[in-house]
């Protein structure tokens, strides 16, 4: 994985989404319009962090968050999320 030099501000995270399940429990392949966005992801850069408020998460942490959470941005052809702190639900 190339280094990303991209650095959020204050309490902005940001987050590689994982990707979407193709088949279900039982064996069925899920059709692209049926996927359901994924609610976790890696955290790939971290913001500063507000004055009385740090960042919670470190780079490396797998995340869970809302399903309509974050901002989706691509960055070097990438697709990325950007999010606040507080739009995370905990880590994995």
């Amino acid at each position: 994985m190339a280094k990303i030099t991209f650095k959020p501000n204050e309490d902005r995270v940001l987050v590689e989404a994982a990707a979407a399940e193709t088949k279900t429990v039982s064996g069925l392949f899920i059709p692209d319009t049926a996927k359901e966005k994924p609610q976790q992801g890696k955290v790939i850069a971290i913001g500063e962090g507000l004055k009385d408020k740090p960042v919670t998460v470190k780079v490396g942490d797998k995340i869970l968050y809302g399903k309509y959470s974050g901002t989706e941005i691509t960055i070097e052809g990438k697709e990325y999320l950007i999010m606040r702190n507080s739009d995370i639900f905990g880590t994995v």
